[in-house]
Parts: structure tokens; C-alpha cells; sequence
């Protein structure tokens, strides 16, 4: 008689993921699970709820957003380390912010809707570390600087519903990456880094993506709740992101994610206060 391992559930398998703590481990993990589900592994079930926590590493020291240490310009060595770790702790929350849509919202939004967001931290995973090997090129690691918890901050009060977990993560932090990293690569560019460059255009390339699958997927459910996806999302926003939507605004990236102007205008002509800069405070995958 032949004995096999009885197959696991996708939840169990993104849980596992979401609860793993070592950074390498965890981009293995996230990679491992977008396979056995591309590959037909893991069964569509959800028989374990999702952690109101990811594991996250004991060493990292987590401060409020508001008491962590500026950055100087990037000439100094130490500044940047300093931005190549605020990076990597961007994409290294990402993975779990992926996996936690996936795990926690895929029962109600069905296979495709895991299929993108996995694939989505799979990216973030690979992310992660292209920027782990750029800071130990310079002699550093992910860990050796304080971070803050805004990120998943944004995941905790969006876990309710995923209409408001797809307006704020994908279509309001995520986007922020678009406008704020090509001025980013520009000047990574301008210090003769080209390798930093092009680990920034790739991510750059692969959040327009991010973005536009976050789009398309509130535009269904929007209309399956028959609703005016641009009026939903405003109201979310007004809701569930107390920063502003400031300006400047990566125009045509954030058209090509499928987020246009007439969203996100009304709304930055009505707030005055500051988006912050998402690579010092709370944003998505493109902040720290």
C-alpha cells in the first residue's frame, strides 16, 4: 500500500508562510506557496484563519513612524544603507501583506483573486532579496536599523473588508511608490550605482503591475456590490487613510495601474495635509 502525505490547504500553506520569521525563510516560504499553487498542490480550502500578526524577526527593533531617525542625503555611506534597509523593510512587509490578502480574503474573492496576490508576493519575495544582497554589498543587513510598524498597521485596520484592504494597500500605498521611486533611482542613478538602479526599475516595473492587478480586482468586486467603484474608493480612503493625497502624482505610472486621475484628483484638491514621503512613514510597498 502506498502512502502518501495528505495534500494541504492554501490557508494552511499562507499561514505557515505569514508565521515564518527569518527573512530568508520567509521570501522560501512565500515563492513556495505562489508555486504549489500555480502548480496545482494545495487545495482550495480555508480551514485556518489568517495571524492578526506575521512573524517578523526578534531582532528588529520597531519604532512608532513618527520616531524614526531621519535620512541625510544619500553621500554618506551610512545614508545609504539607510535607504537600501528602508527598502528592504518595504518589500520584506510586503510579502506578508500579499499573503495575508491572499489567505485572509481569497475564500470570499475565489482562485484568481489568490493566483494575482500570491503571484504578488512571490515579487515582493524576490524584491526583498535583491535588496538584502545590495545591503550586504555594502557591508550591512536587513535588521541592523530600526523600522516601524505602519505598514502593517494599514493591513490591521483594513482586515474587515477587502474592499477597503484593496483602496488603501494596492491604490494608495502601493501607488505612492510609483511617484516616489523614479525621483529615488534618479538620484541612485546619479551616484553611479547602476545596479541600485536597476534593481529600482525593476521593482518600479513590477508595483505598476501590483497596482493595476489591486485595481482591477476592487473594480469587480465593486461591481458585483453594484457601486460606483471611483465614489467607493474615495469614501474608503476618506475613511481608512487619515495622510492626504498629496501631490506630486506619477501620473501616467499610476494610469498604466490602473488608477486615473479623476480618482485621486477630487481628493488631493481637498486635503491639506501631506501625504508623507512613504520611504520614512507609513505607506505600502513602497514605503518603509
Amino acid at each position: 500500500m502506498s502512502l502518501t502525505s495528505p495534500r494541504r490547504s492554501v490557508a494552511t500553506a499562507i499561514r505557515a508562510a505569514l508565521l515564518t520569521a527569518d527573512p530568508t525563510a520567509k521570501v522560501f516560504a512565500a515563492r513556495q506557496v505562489a508555486r504549489d499553487w500555480r502548480l496545482g498542490r494545495l487545495d482550495f480550502d480555508f480551514d485556518v484563519a489568517m495571524p492578526d500578526r506575521p512573524a517578523w524577526p526578534e531582532n528588529l527593533e520597531l519604532l512608532p513612524p513618527r520616531e524614526m531617525p531621519k535620512r541625510g542625503k544619500m553621500g554618506s555611506q551610512r545614508n545609504r544603507i539607510a535607504l537600501w534597509h528602508s527598502l528592504a523593510h518595504i518589500e520584506f512587509v510586503a510579502i506578508d501583506l500579499a499573503l495575508d490578502m491572499a489567505g485572509r480574503f481569497g475564500d470570499s474573492m475565489g482562485e484568481g483573486f489568490i493566483s494575482d496576490f500570491l503571484s504578488v508576493a512571490a515579487d515582493e519575495a524576490m524584491h526583498f532579496a535583491l535588496l538584502a544582497r545590495k545591503l550586504e554589498s555594502l557591508g550591512s543587513a536587513y535588521g541592523v536599523l530600526p523600522v516601524h510598524d505602519g505598514l502593517w498597521s494599514a493591513a490591521q485596520d483594513t482586515a474587515h473588508d477587502v474592499a477597503a484592504r484593496l483602496a488603501i494597500v494596492p491604490m494608495v500605498l502601493e501607488a505612492r511608490g510609483l511617484d516616489v521611486t523614479p525621483a529615488t533611482l534618479e538620484r541612485v542613478r546619479a551616484q553611479g550605482d547602476d545596479n541600485g538602479a536597476k534593481i529600482l526599475q525593476r521593482i518600479l516595473d513590477d508595483e505598476i503591475r501590483h497596482v493595476g492587478i489591486g485595481s482591477r480586482h476592487f473594480h469587480e468586486l465593486c461591481a458585483r456590490r453594484d457601486e460606483s467603484p471611483r465614489e467607493t474608493w474615495q469614501n474608503l480612503v476618506r475613511i481608512h487613510f487619515s495622510g492626504g493625497l498629496k501631490p506630486p502624482f506619477n501620473d501616467s505610472a499610476r494610469l498604466a495601474g490602473g488608477l486615473p486621475l479623476e480618482f485621486y484628483g477630487p481628493i488631493a484638491s481637498l486635503t491639506s495635509s501631506p501625504l508623507p514621503n512613504t520611504h520614512e512613514t507609513p505607506g505600502g510597498s513602497g514605503s518603509d
